[in-house]
């Protein structure tokens, strides 16, 4: 009877010993079919946003006006003319000198003016406080039809029509308001105890901001840095009202010379269009380090 027993249980005990082996998704893994598919959406995302700048880019290798409408033909007739052309016989160093001055003017005044507006909302509680961030965003209500009159009106009594400094103006007045509340949001994140030690220390409030809070704040300052480069550098509307002088057209500008009253030479725009995104370019590349903090860390407040 011991010896059946025994005999009949040993397989029960190897079954029970042998238990299956399944691997358990950890938190936050994704599965197999869902990476995938993620990964399907990022590709085909990527594809539908690099395809309009590859487009400009095979359009501006065409050598002639007429060969978007047929843009099977450029394969065989593939050209830097159109490059060559606008770079010697066309305004474009000057176009770029108006374009670098203005936009970097206005990324220099605008940032410090709204990183000043910021930090004084965010930290100082002074009678209005509340009501100039809700002025502020009201003046972005406005249409640009409505503000060049008054503007242009402004800049004639101010002299400043056709020069660099009254451009610069104007686009500080249409960028600081959206920076201000940019900067006031990040400002926020930045723990309070660290104005408190500089008080300590013996600054004074303008040497705690700019000893102490700047350098924390770079990402915050980079995003709206890159914003106000991008409002000057790629504004028609106020450069051709109130720039006068063809040797001070801006890029967005110059490119409407190659628009006339019966015709269009869309190849030497798709040319401009691409040596004129090389600055724009380079100049992300120099902020796209910080650009995603600033964006994300303004949004809570730590």
């Amino acid at each position: 009877m011991t010896t059946t027993t025994v005999e009949t249980s040993a397989p029960v005990t190897e079954q029970r010993a042998a238990p299956e082996t399944r691997r358990v998704r950890r938190r936050g893994e994704n599965g197999r079919l869902t990476t995938l598919a993620s990964h399907g959406i990022l590709t085909v995302a990527s594809l539908i946003a690099l395809f309009p700048i590859a487009w400009l880019v095979f359009l501006s290798l065409g050598p002639d006006k007429d060969d978007y409408l047929h843009p099977g033909g450029i394969w065989h007739k593939m050209t830097f003319s159109n490059y060559s052309f606008v770079l010697q016989h066309t305004g474009f160093f000057d176009w770029m000198k108006s374009s670098l001055i203005v936009s970097l003017g206005t990324t220099a005044i605008g940032v410090m003016v709204a990183a000043t507006t910021g930090y004084a909302v965010s930290r100082m509680r002074f009678p209005g406080y509340k009501k100039l961030m809700w002025v502020l965003l009201v003046t972005q209500m406005f249409p640009i039809a409505v503000l060049i009159v008054p503007m242009y009106q402004i800049l004639s009594d101010l002299q400043l029509i056709d020069s660099y400094l009254g451009l610069i103006l104007v686009y500080c007045s249409t960028a600081v308001p959206y920076s201000a509340w940019l900067l006031k949001g990040y400002f926020d994140t930045i723990p309070f105890e660290i104005d408190e030690a500089g008080r300590v220390d013996g600054l004074t409030p303008f040497g705690t901001f700019f000893r102490l809070i700047l350098p924390l704040a770079k990402p915050g300052l980079a995003v709206a840095a890159f914003y106000n480069f991008i409002t000057a550098f790629g504004e028609v509307a106020f450069a051709s009202t109130f720039m006068l002088d063809d040797s001070k057209y801006t890029f967005a500008v110059g490119l409407q010379s190659f628009v006339s009253e019966h015709d269009a030479q869309r190849n030497l725009m798709a040319a401009t269009a691409v040596l004129v995104a090389i600055p724009v370019s380079a100049f992300f590349y120099l902020v796209q380090k910080n650009l995603v903090t600033g964006l994300t860390a303004g949004g809570t407040k730590g």
